[in-house]
């Protein structure tokens, strides 16, 4: 439809045809060009210059062409089928075929009326479907979000979710919050009647343990239609091909519908991701005995620093820091004497010195030894100490003493100290401690030092350093300038009952000192070593020049090998001054990987391993569950049918009176003037005059 307007009062095209007319008889009403012509030469001519004249002088009013466009859009009709593998097992072979004719039948009866869109989900949702019925995870909740955000704004008229009603992860559908306008129609599939089936409902556990500790796993066992029958929970350690039982534990069936919870504890005897196997002995007659196992991985971490005391002599102050570091599980602590033999201190994360260098035992190659092994340290100072040597070995203290005299000293802790923190009660209860020995001389904190304690001798705080803390040649020290601990750790249980206090202060000391810093140029992360078999794997990696500043200009490659030594090669991405990787998504197995780079000549690698874990939610859940499709459809005014009834569901969307198509309406404003077939006119009227003019003999 088109409306012709105009910007100026449309009574103005009185004076444009007024305009023409004037032009026109002005041009040819006494005009004697023609008179040997007829008359009606003039008249014509006059006609066409009237005619240009006047649409011309329209065209100043600026019309325009307002065009209406109607367009009706049908409604779009979503077909959702859940492809999760608890559908799968009940859709098979023949019953299989005859629903996907059921289900192309109603497709192809909705398109003539409706805008038909079909869509799969499970784990996600995407378009299509395929009824493969791979999905390890039913998730309404996003389905429903999905329909929403693709077609909430156009004319949604109707959602048809074909589905048993299982659902694993994700809320309730019945309880979403999503705005659906349409009604929601479900095709309730799978059997509702229970079968005589055990299964491991659930397994609890924790993802991650740490070697040496025991940890629980929660067994909830469930059993329908089984009464009387007996069966037997085994625990074992999967290792490769070997499979050791660690525990097992009867189970007698006492109801149809059956539930118990039993609860293993488990030792983290090898560090590494553990696999272990949690089934149950199968009972005649089982619907299903798939869901009778499952394996869960378990990340066990080798936290645990090896410790060293190694002491010049017996000292009670040995016992005192060994009962310190033993309360922290992650320390495995030994204890030895500079004259032991065969104590080799390479062997350990971090080494407390007591005593050492003394006058009798010269460590310096001892020490080499530790600074060629970067292995972090803490000196305890006292009556024995060579401080002439320990000035030598430590870079943290200057010190001027023989030793040969001694101050008692109590502990002021420094204001300034930011290393780590300690509770504010150390700071205030510590100078009111038993004095410890501390030999006198000159002692003062270097650059390199930050000291956490002060010597207090009597009720005069000094600036002498007591504990310092801090790095010398890239290897982080310690230095203790007295002995006389064990009176610090008797006197808080005194106090308080507990050694709370004294473990904080030298615990946290000896977790600054003992904490190693990666120092590899090379690096590999990984956010876990544990990954569902449905989850993309993602790495990242660093690599630092020598000024350990971020680059990444050479390319980093990167195998993934399974356990049968097949091989995923991979080439990571540039993202900043850094490297990412999707790896995709990778079969359910063990695998090692190993990225490599060349930087500066210099050839450098890094080695991980991970496991990929199966996903056996499906299985666990035999028994369809109508009653959330049911309320699903109540919620948006649909309604719950049957397969067999799929072939009426396109009568009742058509029934359905919200379910209609809806007409567009739009206004098109175009400006006259940008009409090219109006300038053809106007050049054809004129060019008419010209050549009727020219023909007979005028210019």
């Amino acid at each position: 439809m088109l409306d012709l307007t105009f910007q100026y009062p449309a009574w103005f095209l009185i004076f444009c045809a007024l305009l023409g007319l004037g032009y026109a008889l002005l041009l040819y009403y006494r005009d004697t060009t023609f008179k040997e012509q007829s008359k009606k030469l003039n008249i014509w001519l006059g006609i066409l210059r009237w005619t240009t004249v006047t649409v011309l002088s329209a065209l100043l009013l600026s019309p325009l062409l307002k065009s209406l466009l109607t367009e009706t859009k049908k409604p779009v009709i979503v077909l959702a089928q859940d492809l999760s593998e608890s559908v799968g097992s009940e859709l098979k072979d023949a019953t299989l075929e005859s629903y996907k004719q059921n289900w192309e039948s109603l497709q192809n009866s909705l398109s003539d009326k409706y805008e038909v869109h079909t869509l799969g989900f499970g784990s996600q949702v995407r378009e299509g479907v395929d009824f493969a019925f791979e999905d390890k995870v039913t998730n309404f909740s996003e389905l429903l979000r999905g329909v929403y955000d693709l077609y909430g704004g156009q004319n949604l008229g109707a959602v048809v979710i074909a589905s048993d009603g299982v659902y694993n992860e994700g809320s309730n559908p019945a309880y979403s919050d999503v705005a659906l306008s349409a009604p929601v129609y479900t095709v309730a599939l799978g059997d509702t009647t229970p079968k005589k089936d055990l299964l491991l409902k659930r397994v609890f556990h924790n993802k991650i343990a740490y070697l040496g500790d025991k940890f629980t796993v929660q067994i909830d066992v469930a059993a329908n239609n089984c009464t009387g029958q007996q069966s037997v929970i085994t625990v074992s350690k999967v290792s490769g091909d070997q499979v050791r039982q660690l525990q097992s534990i009867p189970v007698t069936i006492n109801g149809s519908d059956f539930f118990t919870t039993k609860e293993v504890q488990i030792e983290a005897d090898e560090a590494g991701v553990s696999e272990y196997r949690i089934s149950l002995a199968a009972i005649p007659g089982e619907a299903s005995t798939q869901n009778n196992r499952k394996d869960i991985l378990i990340d066990v971490l080798d936290a645990r620093q090896k410790i060293l005391i190694l002491a010049n002599s017996p000292h009670p102050d040995v016992s005192a820091l060994k009962g310190t570091m033993e309360s922290n599980k992650n320390y495995q602590v030994s204890v030895a004497y500079i004259n032991d033999p065969g104590t080799d201190v390479t062997k350990f994360d971090f080494v407390v010195l007591h005593n050492l260098p003394s006058f009798t035992n010269d460590i310096s190659a001892l020490v080499k030894k530790m600074d060629d092994a970067r292995i972090p340290r803490l000196f305890v100072a006292g009556l024995q100490t060579n401080y002439y040597t320990l000035s030598q070995l430590q870079g943290l203290v200057a010190m001027q003493s023989d030793g040969r005299q001694s101050d008692e000293v109590q502990g002021n802790v420094s204001d300034k100290f930011a290393a780590f923190s300690l509770d504010a009660k150390i700071a205030e209860e510590l100078p009111n401690y038993n004095p410890m020995t501390s030999a006198f001389g000159n002692f003062s904190a270097t650059t390199q030092a930050q000291v956490l304690l002060f010597k207090r001798i009597g009720k005069v705080n000094t600036d002498q350093p007591l504990l310092a803390v801090g790095e010398v040649n890239g290897i982080k020290t310690g230095l203790l300038l007295g002995e006389g601990l064990w009176k610090w750790r008797l006197f808080d249980y005194l106090q308080h009952q507990n050694h709370d206090m004294f473990d904080e202060l030298i615990g946290k000391t000896v977790q600054y000192l003992s904490v190693k810093e990666d120092k590899r140029k090379f690096r590999v992360n990984q956010d876990k070593n544990i990954y569902n078999e449905n989850e993309p794997l993602t790495f990242g990696a660093e690599l630092y020049n020598d000024n350990y500043e971020l680059t990444n200009d050479p390319d980093v490659s990167m195998s993934i090998r399974n356990s049968e030594g097949k091989e995923f090669p991979y080439t990571f991405n540039k993202l900043g001054k850094a490297y990412s990787l999707n790896a995709g998504i990778l079969p359910v197995g063990a695998y090692n990987y190993t990225a490599n780079t060349n930087f500066n000549g210099q050839a450098l690698s890094f080695d991980g391993k991970f496991r990929v874990q199966p996903i056996q939610l499906e299985l666990f859940e035999t028994t369809a569950n109508h009653a959330v499709l049911r309320a699903l459809s109540q919620k948006f005014g649909g309604e719950m049918l049957y397969p067999a009834d799929m072939n009426s569901l396109a009568e009742k969307i058509a029934a359905n009176k919200t379910v209609k198509p809806l007409i567009y309406e739009s206004t098109t404003t175009n400006p006259l003037i940008n009409l090219k077939w109006i300038f053809a006119i106007l050049a054809f009227l004129l060019a008419a005059e010209w050549f009727v003019r020219r023909y007979f003999g005028a210019y």
